[in-house]
């Protein structure tokens, strides 16, 4: 079998550096890290040819101060390369806290499939409360679907993670995995309570609407096959073998010219 040459992108969000690169050297696949904001020059087709995939661990485009995010733009040419990429077909795989990513890009959030919201804000027209998180909870992953991503897994497999109450697109995505756990406010703690009142672990007063228990997706944007998939918070889930399965078939199934629309 070919091994997979891809970009893997960070930065943004603390994680265990030694246990995650441990993960992909794990994995059946060829992979060169690049940091934020050094990645941002790759979004160009020509720089990207070398790469049959890009995988995003990152969360670009805010910066956390003493009185709370910093949402920055990105360049028009930074849009422009990124959707030059997706007509191209560049196969794409989001993992866990990108969906936070480039807050201040609404179309970010439809490339990958929702948005991770840290403050209120207002997606597709509609206000939405900040999203909400819980770390280390140990509930059952389902595929929902028959597809080459789930191949080799068992219909069922139980995680210990961070799980997110966030925004997904379900009228845009096609549904790959769901969590038993259940995604209603108690469960979550409020992240502008964290980021703005340095309070953890707290949803007193905070109120939000139940949310989508899928947990990975696939979908298309411009000619481009991409994959979100909520889990990967820490070591505990980079050393859940289904979980490294998981992320090696999503990785495969991104990369297959195949599989480009």
């Amino acid at each position: 079998m070919t091994q997979v040459n891809i970009l893997l992108i960070t930065k943004g969000h603390p994680f265990d550096r030694t246990a995650f690169f441990e993960m992909f050297d794990a994995l059946d696949v060829n992979w060169t890290h690049v940091e934020q904001p050094a990645a941002r020059v790759f979004f160009d087709t020509t720089l990207a040819q070398d790469y049959d995939a890009f995988v995003f661990y990152d969360m670009p485009g805010l910066a956390f101060t003493p009185s709370g995010p910093d949402f920055e733009k990105p360049s028009e040419a930074f849009k422009q390369g990124f959707l030059d990429l997706l007509d191209s077909g560049k196969g794409m795989l989001f993992m866990h806290h990108a969906l936070a990513g480039w807050p201040a890009w609404p179309e970010y959030a439809e490339i990958v499939g929702g948005r991770f919201l840290y403050l209120p804000d207002s997606l597709r027209g509609k206000d939405c409360q900040d999203s909400g998180y819980r770390h280390g909870v140990t509930h059952t992953v389902s595929a929902v679907a028959d597809h080459p991503i789930t191949h080799g897994l068992p219909s069922s497999f139980e995680m210990t993670d961070e799980l997110y109450l966030a925004e997904v697109f379900t009228d845009s995505i096609t549904p790959l995995l769901q969590s038993n756990y259940a995604f209603v406010e108690e469960n979550f703690y409020s992240a502008t309570k964290a980021v703005k009142e340095g309070k953890m672990f707290d949803n007193e007063n905070w109120h939000h609407p139940d949310g989508s228990n899928l947990v990975g997706w696939t979908k298309y944007y411009g000619k481009s096959p991409l994959v979100y998939v909520q889990g990967g918070d820490d070591p505990v889930a980079y050393q859940n073998p289904n979980y490294r399965q998981l992320l090696e078939n999503a990785i495969r199934w991104v990369a297959d010219p195949a599989n480009i629309f």
